[in-house]
């Protein structure tokens, strides 16, 4: 398996996501479950962003399961949760919130978005979504500043990663184990 070095740029990272998407097609390698959270601090770092998450939507909350940061972004811990229908996840996934928002101040004020517990300037989300078809949660990033070098291969490559999530996260279940990487408490510990 190949290692990813941060000199890499985007595209790199997507022949590598690329990659590790066929070697989680039959596999449960534990190589590839410490590779995901690389490939999601990689992509938080080449997008320049905040933070990064995995989300899991459970009975009505979204629960953060995986959570790269960079120093002095906003505290969003593996474990978070709060209500489903007050995050921006879901607004992405029913269509009321684009997956990419360059910035997310000058959306109208009609869209009737929650607030949030800190400032969100730029905002990529996608849905993850299981073999079955059904949706697991959202893998997001976020910067407290508006981000207007943010492009459609942004998003795709966000998108591709999204795929390696629910693929590892498939294939984890179908051996009856869960990436270290997601491993959180399901019990609400703050609204984010």
């Amino acid at each position: 398996m190949n290692s990813f070095n941060s000199s890499h740029d985007l595209k790199d990272l997507t022949v590598l996501v690329s990659e590790l998407l066929v070697a989680t097609a039959d596999s449960a390698d534990a190589a590839i479950d410490r590779a995901v959270p690389e490939v999601l601090h990689q992509l938080r770092e080449k997008m320049n962003m905040d933070v990064v998450f995995v989300s899991e939507f459970i009975d009505g909350r979204r629960v953060m399961r995986f959570v790269d940061r960079a120093t002095g972004a906003p505290l969003v811990s593996a474990g978070d949760s709060g209500p489903l229908e007050e995050s921006y996840c879901q607004r992405v996934v029913d269509g009321r919130l684009p997956e990419m928002v360059a910035d997310m101040a000058a959306l109208p004020a009609s869209m009737g978005l929650p607030a949030a517990p800190f400032r969100v300037g730029a905002h990529l989300s996608t849905p993850i979504v299981m073999p079955g078809g059904q949706t697991y949660g959202t893998l997001c990033c976020f910067s407290s500043g508006a981000n207007d070098q943010l492009r459609k291969r942004d998003l795709d490559t966000l998108r591709l990663c999204a795929q390696l999530v629910a693929r590892k996260i498939d294939s984890s279940v179908k051996h009856n184990a869960v990436p270290d990487w997601t491993l959180a408490p399901v019990e609400p510990t703050r609204k984010t």
